[in-house]
């Protein structure tokens, strides 16, 4: 791997003709056959642009999901979706489970429940990783919403404690992870989106994490953000909630926004000896303005002096899928020219006498 990697968190620009034509399916206008073609068709476009931008690791772009929930509860046997219609494909689904979700193995009617594009184990996602794994000779990065995030949209009407059901999802996702890795995934990350909405059951959301990795040999990577639903915050604050129960964790990088809320926070990663890879979020998603590669390459010169070039990852903040594509094409230019700036300085660096 190069020195300064760069990647993306997951999601990519939707164009708005597939903005469309998502909705039109979600309306029942077009078939789910018509929709997954024309997702092969944008997946491969997302991933020749991560490409030609330079990215070193790269995403499907999270294109065939509608959010970053219901993609995912709509999969998973016992979750109740009593409309699956929707005004907007970026709507939530109103999602409730009302007895304990099945463990174990999935019986092939349970497999085949879910509104996918055919029958087969699991949630559909090493499928979806075997796609994006053919167009591309580039390491790829494959997440999947965590179960944390994805239990604050569940109405529970099954479990006795709130984090029961979390640990029921996490059990569920392991068994996708596992064959996620079985389909040759080996960096595989959680996403977190809700979770600094909830900072008190952080603990809960650490514990559910290592349930999800358990027994996956891969390259595990967790992302914790602000939030992201139409380019704006869900909340404000900082990661001092993160610490230090994150340390818990048994994952090998932590991916945050930084570019958007400053680089204060970096303070916690040497106040918690965190001595692990950093996905460091150089791109701000929420604005519009494409950032200079000087910017880009100032903020990971910051980054540096708190964490070794060699466990440095560099990142937009969140997923780039609310950003115009021209946008993110530029965005994603100018961070893989920032990295490559500080990688020329770190082989040749200059003397002072």
């Amino acid at each position: 791997m190069v020195l300064l990697p760069t990647t993306v968190v997951g999601s990519y620009s939707v164009p708005e003709w597939l903005e469309r034509l998502k909705t039109e399916y979600y309306q029942r206008r077009i078939s789910a056959r018509h929709l997954t073609e024309i997702h092969d068709v944008a997946i491969k476009a997302a991933v020749k642009d991560q490409e030609l931008a330079g990215i070193d690791i790269v995403s499907d772009g999270e294109l065939r999901r509608d959010n970053d929930v219901d993609y995912f509860l709509a999969r998973i046997p016992g979750v109740h979706i009593p409309q699956r219609a929707k005004t907007d494909y970026f709507d939530y689904y109103d999602a409730e489970v009302t007895r304990p979700l099945p463990e174990g193995p999935l019986t092939s009617a349970e497999a085949g429940a879910g509104p996918g594009p055919g029958p087969g184990p699991g949630l559909g996602l090493a499928d979806d990783f075997r796609f994006t794994r053919q167009l591309t000779q580039r390491p790829v990065k494959f997440s999947f919403t965590g179960p944390f995030s994805l239990s604050r949209r569940i109405r529970d009407g099954a479990y006795s404690s709130p984090g029961d059901l979390v640990r029921a999802l996490a059990r569920r996702l392991n068994a996708e992870a596992r064959e996620l890795a079985a389909a040759g995934a080996d960096f595989l990350q959680i996403d977190e989106p809700f979770l600094a909405g909830y900072p008190e059951h952080v603990e809960l959301a650490v514990e559910a994490v290592n349930l999800v990795v358990e027994g996956v040999p891969a390259t595990w990577a967790l992302h914790v953000c602000y939030g992201n639903r139409y380019a704006r915050p869900s909340w404000e604050g900082h990661y001092d909630f993160l610490f230090p129960a994150v340390l818990a964790a048994r994952v090998d990088q932590i991916v945050l926004e930084f570019a958007r809320k400053g680089l204060d926070d970096l303070r916690l990663i040497r106040q918690h000896s965190w001595d692990r890879w950093l996905g460091f979020g150089v791109i701000d998603v929420k604005s519009p303005q494409v950032e200079t590669a000087e910017l880009v390459a100032s903020r990971i010169r910051r980054a540096l002096e708190y964490v070794p070039a060699d466990r440095l990852m560099v990142n937009p903040d969140c997923g780039l899928r609310h950003l115009a594509p021209e946008v993110a094409i530029a965005k994603l230019h100018a961070m893989v020219a920032g990295a490559a700036i500080v990688r020329a300085e770190l082989a040749c660096p200059i003397l002072v006498v």
